[in-house]
This record gives structure tokens, C-alpha cells and sequence, in this order.
């Protein structure tokens, strides 16, 4: 494939400019993906951050979601941010009863585990595979993993404080996670090694 694949960051709500340009810093062809026609052509897709409900629906409403479930089951390499991360579990603790995900990765995720919007915060982590230096993740009304299936890689936990061992990223696969928002960070460590997920996988 190309030396730079294309990848899409879902435009249902979000973050999706931030991923756009963290993407193009780390060697992609980034675009939005709106509709279905956008999906087509894409190698890899990026699923950001925002309010889950509001995305599992939008993405009902807008004929998404069954496309996505089977792109990712055709072994479409895909990343999610917070409430991406959410979109992309199994299971999913206190999800409303009409809710629907994409699935994939072989965990159970706690919606806003660590508290409300003033609960947010930013915190130095060692996030395995992306070398270097700590990575400077924000967490805003995050999730957390609470769970993980045996094919599931953890990538980072929190390693100090009251919720020490908390797991916060992770990896199945083509499949990437992260209850975090590296695309607010000016690092773009983590979007180039989904950068290289996508070569290896597409």
C-alpha cells in the first residue's frame, strides 16, 4: 500500500479536527467521514471523542452503524478516543438500554468512570509500544476499561494514586483504544502508531 494510507475520522460529533491534524502530522491521508460514500475508500477510521449516546445514535439515524460493524469485522483497523473506546467494547457497564456500539474489542468499559466534566484532568502515562518519553494523556469525562478478554493487549494503565492499575488503553488486533484524547496533546506518538496499525493490517 501507499506510504501514506488513508484514513477516515468518523464526523458524527467530536474531536474530529484535532484527529484530522494529528493524523496528517503522523504520515496519513486523513478525511471525514460524513456518510457512507465516505467509508469506501478508507484504509483505517478514527473514532473520536464526544457524548457516546449521542453518537451510537446519530450513527443509527445517519445508516452508519451496521456498515462500521462490518467493516470492522472485514478487518478494518480502527481507533477510538474516550468515547470512541466506548463505541469499540463488547460490553459496556451503565449503557442506556437503547444504546448500540460497534464493537470488537473483547472488554468491558464503564462510561464516565472517572467522574463529570470538573472532574477532568491531564496525567503523565507509559503507554507500551510508542516509545520515549511518558505521554501526556487528558482525560475528560472518561471511561475506563474494567475488563479484558485473553486476545486483548493492555497498552497503559495508571500507575499511581487511588486508581492505580486502572486500565486506560488497549489493543486487539487491528482494533486500538484509549479512554484518553491524545489528539489534544500536541503528541502525536499514539496516532502514528495507528498510523502503522493500518499499513500492517490494510
Amino acid at each position: 500500500m501507499s506510504s501514506a494510507p488513508i484514513i477516515g475520522v468518523l464526523a458524527l460529533q467530536g474531536g474530529v479536527r484535532e484527529h484530522l491534524g494529528s493524523l496528517t502530522a503522523a504520515g496519513a491521508q486523513a478525511k471525514a467521514v460524513h456518510s457512507l460514500n465516505d467509508l469506501a475508500d478508507i484504509q483505517g477510521l478514527v473514532i473520536p471523542g464526544g457524548e457516546s449516546t449521542v453518537m451510537s445514535k446519530l450513527a443509527i439515524q445517519d445508516g452508519l452503524l451496521e456498515p462500521l460493524r462490518q467493516a470492522r469485522a472485514a478487518g478494518m483497523a480502527m481507533f477510538g478516543s474516550c468515547a470512541g473506546m466506548i463505541m469499540l467494547a463488547d460490553q459496556v457497564s451503565d449503557a442506556r438500554a437503547d444504546q448500540e456500539f460497534i464493537g470488537g474489542i473483547d472488554m468491558s468499559v464503564r462510561r464516565n468512570a472517572f467522574g463529570r466534566q470538573v472532574d477532568s484532568f491531564e496525567m503523565d502515562l507509559e503507554v507500551q509500544g510508542i516509545g520515549g518519553v511518558s505521554f501526556p494523556a487528558v482525560f475528560i469525562r472518561a471511561p475506563w476499561v474494567e475488563e479484558v478478554g485473553p486476545e486483548v493487549q493492555i497498552l497503559s494503565t495508571i500507575s499511581k494514586g487511588p486508581r492505580a492499575g486502572t486500565i486506560v488503553a488497549v489493543q486487539q488486533g487491528p482494533l486500538l483504544a484509549t479512554s484518553f484524547h491524545p489528539e489534544l496533546t500536541g503528541d502525536i506518538r499514539i496516532h502514528a502508531t495507528f498510523v502503522e496499525i493500518v499499513r500492517q493490517y490494510a
